[in-house]
């Protein structure tokens, strides 16, 4: 792997003003391509083989007018008034409304009794004949227009339903903009030059637009859910930016070790380059396991995020190495402040040994009790995990989107007029060719499932045109995302015969839910025993697979928790921006998990590898633990706490998925970089001894050896030149550890 990377990085190198290009002509095709015929974000939220699918699939064959998407216009005048005074202007937009692409029918509220009881609020039911799924942005644009002189007569007048609240963009905050403002001056901070801190940002930009580019086209091929852009960018702005980090802190500090620049870019390819490629693979694995819950909206966002990351290695194995070559010292020289530069002079006066870092210390302090450390840690993780155990999923619906959507406000209106049940309706759907109920017994069902304290009511059947398949509309009592609706459906379904199926986006998203919590356990298997295969792997260990397992539920543990506490508890919401709790989505859990994963086993790889290298020099478990974290520890903070402010950044953005995603990631992330890497692994390296490097004879012939270089074998965020390069002592080849 190391001569692989090395190989691509000299290549670049030599020529850099061709890899320039070559990245330039990549963006100028991917780009506009993917504006001409990219193809749209949908999010396919059909569990495979649910009762929701099987009623859908019946409707599309044979009552399809009847499967199609819909829509709500709703109207509303201040309290004390009534709708019916402003008759006229609703009509016109009930018109208009009919004159949009692909509406088959509308209700006017006047006359299908679509008027709320004290008459202020009014909708009108739009029904499309394309499912929801392809009602493309454009129609709810038409549909926007044709209320629009509605508002203009003094009414309220919003759009919500269900191919509103599927089709709706995600929406952007723009506080990414100061994640990567906040990243840049950690970078200036950690380097001292601004020259440093600028290329690993600008190749995290070039991955992210190639990748989002790159998802867009994908969305032409297939189905890609609304949430993928977001969570990739999210994913590829945190490792573009780290990966850069250790190439370019390798480069530095192998430059300050007074190898030439082409040597310096050589070594540092060989080494942090082997470690960003696997790291980087370790991430795509990770992320395209997702398609294992056998869920398309959760396979395509495994599917896009692996390619930013895949974008993000090869920027960093290519285009790096070309701007490198081409800054020269430039890299390692370059205007500072003043203060900068008047600290980095004097720690050059009397640079550090890895015995002499807080790192080192730190680590011998905690092998000298491990018991106390490990045991506080632990438990630290394990109070922060507890509100988990109390985790209660759903899909966000759109009463939890931002007030400022007109879906959301739609919603609430539509609450307030005729109940909340009403934003969640059920679709019962009778195959009456198949045995069970018949054409006759049809009221009979209707009235057993309208006895259910849970149903508010039920509409009038409506038969295909060859009398083979019915349709009853189903309101429950309660919104989409309660558990009692839930709860509700389910008794619903124990009392309808087998030739009945319940369906509807509230039936359809019950479903997503209940199949990833069916998946989750066996998911989460599955990337263990990955996990625990590869480091085995790697190690050459049985106890550092294991701890490193362990270690990582404890941190994602804590992450599940602190979203419970603050999401579905209410703690802290107001920091937030939360003004009600809501249940934990779904699908975040799963997201986590295979996230989380890649990115802690980076930093296991950063570490132990250098760990391994010194326990195969010296023999001494305890000292090997405290070099290893001597040497990486300033690294692997900047880069952990540079993924922490990215992440952070994403919790403004008004959707509840991304709050909760950028919240969780953003805690994991400060638990595995402080907690986990510098009290758990050096306390349990401790108590392991030898035995953490143990692997059966019989084991050791047979597997197949990896071998990974040791990432940053000296402090390279401390790396101290002045402005002017000192005099380089005799050339040093650049440490590397063979693990085997």
């Amino acid at each position: 792997m190391n001569r692989l990377t090395r190989r691509i990085g000299d290549a670049s190198a030599r020529q850099p003003w061709v890899t320039i290009g070559a990245w330039v002509a990549a963006l100028a095709l991917v780009l506009p391509l993917a504006g001409l015929v990219g193809g749209s974000f949908v999010d396919d939220l059909v569990a495979p083989g649910s009762q929701s699918e099987k009623a859908m699939e019946l409707l599309e064959d044979r009552f399809p007018e009847a499967s199609g998407g819909s829509a709500v216009a709703v109207f509303a005048v201040p309290e004390g008034e009534r709708i019916d005074r402003h008759r006229p202007a609703v009509e016109a937009a009930v018109d208009r409304i009919a004159d949009v692409e692909h509406v088959a029918t509308v209700t006017d509220p006047f006359t299908g009794g679509t008027i709320s009881p004290d008459g202020r609020i009014g909708y009108v039911q739009v029904a499309f004949d394309v499912p929801p799924m392809e009602v493309h942005p454009e129609r709810i644009d038409a549909l926007n227009d044709a209320i629009e002189p509605v508002r203009g007569d003094g009414v309220v007048a919003e759009l919500g339903g269900d191919a509103v609240f599927i089709n709706a963009e995600t929406p952007t905050s723009g506080a990414e903009a100061a994640g990567l403002l906040s990243a840049l001056v950690i970078l200036v901070v950690a380097f001292g030059t601004i020259v440093a801190a600028l290329v690993p940002i600008a190749l995290a930009l070039v991955a992210v637009a190639a990748g989002l580019g790159s998802i867009v086209l994908l969305a032409h091929a297939t189905d890609v859910s609304t949430a993928a852009p977001t969570i990739g960018a999210m994913i590829g702005l945190g490792v573009g930016i780290d990966y850069a980090l250790f190439i370019v802190a390798r480069c530095r500090e192998n430059r300050a070790a007074g190898q030439d620049n082409a040597t310096a870019l050589s070594n540092a390819m060989s080494s942090s380059g082997a470690a960003v490629l696997f790291a980087g693979g370790t991430v795509v694995v990770a992320m395209s396991a997702l398609a294992l819950t056998g869920l398309g909206f959760l396979t395509s966002i495994g599917l896009s995020t692996s390619l930013v990351v895949l974008f993000a290695v090869a920027t960093a194995l290519t285009l790096l190495p070309a701007l490198l070559s081409l800054l020269g010292d430039r890299i390692h020289k370059a205007r500072r402040h003043r203060w900068l530069r008047m600290r980095r002079s004097k720690k050059s006066e009397n640079p550090e040994s890895p015995e002499q870092t807080a790192w080192w210390r730190f680590a011998h302090r905690v092998s000298g009790r491990p018991w106390p450390y490990l045991l506080a840690g632990s438990a630290v993780l394990l109070a922060l995990a507890i509100p988990a155990l109390r985790m209660e999923t759903g899909f966000p619906d759109a009463g939890n989107d931002a007030t400022s959507t007109t879906h959301r406000r739609a919603y609430d209106l539509l609450a307030e007029g005729f109940g909340p049940g009403f934003n969640a309706p059920l679709l019962m759907v009778a195959d009456l060719r198949g045995p069970g109920v018949d054409a006759a017994g049809i009221p009979e069902l209707a009235r057993r499932v309208a006895d259910d304290p849970g149903i508010a009511s039920i509409g009038e059947p409506r038969f295909s045109t060859a009398g083979d398949t019915v349709v009853l509309p189903v309101l429950p009592t309660t919104a989409p995302a309660d558990a009692a609706t839930s709860d509700t459906l389910e008794r619903v379904r124990g009392v309808i015969p087998d030739n009945v199926a319940v369906s509807g986006l509230t039936a359809m998203t019950d479903d997503l839910t209940r199949q990833l919590t069916d998946t989750l356990p066996v998911f989460i298997a599955a990337i263990l025993v990955v996990s625990f295969l590869l480091l085995m792997l790697v190690f050459r260990s049985v106890a550092v697979p294991l701890k490193a397992a362990v270690m990582n539920l404890l941190s994602i543990g804590g992450a599940y928790g602190v979203v419970v506490a603050v999401f579905q508890w209410g703690w802290l919401g107001g920091l937030f921006n939360l003004h009600e709790t809501m249940p934990i989505a779904s699908p975040l859990p799963t997201i986590f998990f295979a996230v989380l994963f890649g990115l802690s086993m980076d930093y296991e790889v950063f570490l132990l590898s250098r760990v391994r290298e010194e326990y195969d020099a010296t023999g001494d478990p305890t000292e090997s633990v405290a070099r290893g974290m001597a040497v990486t520890g300033r690294v692997i903070t900047s880069a952990a706490l540079i993924m922490t402010v990215v992440f952070l950044s994403f919790v403004a953005n008004p959707s509840p998925l991304v709050k909760m995603m950028g919240l969780g990631l953003a805690t994991a992330i400060v638990l595995d970089a402080t907690i986990v890497r510098m009290v758990l692994v050096p306390a349990s390296m401790a108590l392991l001894g030898r035995a953490a490097w143990w692997l059966p004879r019989p084991l050791d012939r047979r597997l197949p050896r990896i071998a990974v270089e040791t990432v940053e074998s000296v402090d390279a965020v401390e790396s101290n030149e002045s402005d002017d390069l000192p005099s380089p002592p005799e050339p040093t080849p650049a440490p590397t550890a063979r693990i085997s």
